[in-house]
């Protein structure tokens, strides 16, 4: 398991009975989480009154309470700054596990910009399904080029604070509300190429104009589709999901089948997950399918 355990203003403190405390810089939250099965005594402070508890309705759903918790705040990884907020089903704007795939591409990024592997010039990465743009702004952070495609305009608009925040809104991005099938197949008949894919498909969702996305039927065509954009000496591609059945098998069956039998490279996946402060356990947090290019040119 990857585990992101580079946190200093993030923890997960606590799980029991389907929920999780969790620290979110000097704030408290207690959310749902499914693969929470186990139980704790609840011994640590915070489960009492934490300064936001979401309660999941057995309707479906679910509604926040509460306590001393600001409408907005941010917290850092290393030099990156989030805006965060609590809304609709229990999420924050921002998916701590990440962190850990951030530090991987980051570092592909740097060495290869160090080697003068791309020529001089700056490494084009394509965000897809870029949500608030945590991979987005690292990405920046680490010297590339990004083009961040994402449907809800309202998520967009999120990472671009995200990006000002980290002091990179003067960084060469795109910031783009379309949907990202659509999006890819202009690339394609455009001509665009990048050297690097980021994608966090939804398991289900719908475009601005209503297209439809069921990840089982849509994940593996549209990565096929996405190699037809991929530069000739492309550096990593990422795929994370958090659908029960896409293991890391099964992404990885994926990666070999398109971009590794096309540029040849490693392939790894697996689960990621946060180190849980008071346990000691690791909590499951989905998985990511990695493909790294060949080594850097001589």
């Amino acid at each position: 398991m990857w585990i992101a355990d580079g946190w200093k203003d993030y923890e997960v403190i606590d799980t029991s009975d389907g929920e999780k405390l969790e620290r979110w810089g000097e704030y408290t939250l207690v959310r749902p989480d499914p693969q929470v099965i186990w139980s704790s005594d609840k011994s640590a402070q915070g489960w009492k009154k934490p300064n936001g508890h979401y309660h999941r309705s057995k309707a479906g759903g679910g509604e926040w309470e509460f306590h001393s918790l600001p409408d907005e705040w941010q917290i850092s990884y290393k030099d990156l700054t989030f805006n965060l907020k609590p809304f609709s089903f229990k999420h924050t704007g921002l998916f701590p596990e990440q962190a850990v795939n951030w530090d991987w591409f980051s570092g592909l990024i740097k060495d290869a910009t160090a080697s003068g592997r791309y020529e001089g010039r700056q490494i084009k990465v394509l965000n897809l399904f870029a949500y608030t743009g945590g991979a987005t702004v690292a990405a920046l952070s680490a010297g590339a080029q990004v083009t961040h495609v994402d449907a809800s305009k309202g998520m967009t608009g999120w990472a671009k604070e995200n990006a000002a925040s980290s002091g990179l809104a003067d960084r060469p991005v795109r910031w783009l509300v379309d949907d990202c099938v659509k999006f890819v197949e202009r690339e394609i008949r455009r001509g665009n190429k990048y050297d690097a894919i980021i994608m966090d498909p939804p398991s289900y969702g719908r475009g601005p104009k209503g297209e439809m996305w069921k990840i089982e039927e849509s994940i593996y065509p549209f990565i096929e589709l996405t190699m037809s954009i991929l530069s000739d000496d492309p550096l990593f591609f990422l795929i994370n999901s958090y659908t029960t059945g896409l293991q890391p098998a099964v992404l990885s069956y994926m990666l070999g089948a398109t971009i590794g039998r096309k540029y040849g490279g490693e392939i790894e996946a697996s689960e990621i997950g946060l180190p849980v402060t008071t346990s000691g356990l690791v909590l499951p947090c989905g998985a990511s399918g990695r493909w790294t290019g060949k080594q850097e040119k001589a």
